[in-house]
């Protein structure tokens, strides 16, 4: 899976650490999900949507490899 949240909190500058105090978890965690080393459960996955003002499919996307 892989998602635009790197670019998105760019371009709202809003930092990695801020992000992830709003969201509740950790900020490697944030990292994590913009490296594309984890995935996020569907709740985290709708938080961070919801916040961005956005919907799940807009931040989130699924490439067939």
């Amino acid at each position: 899976m892989k998602n635009r949240i790197e670019k998105i909190r760019s371009e709202r500058g809003i930092r990695q650490d801020e992000l992830a105090k709003l969201m509740g978890v950790s900020r490697q965690t944030i990292s994590s999900l913009e490296n594309g080393r984890y995935n996020p459960s569907i709740m985290l996955a709708h938080k961070i949507a919801k916040y961005f003002g956005m919907t799940i499919e807009e931040v989130f996307f699924f490439e067939e490899e």
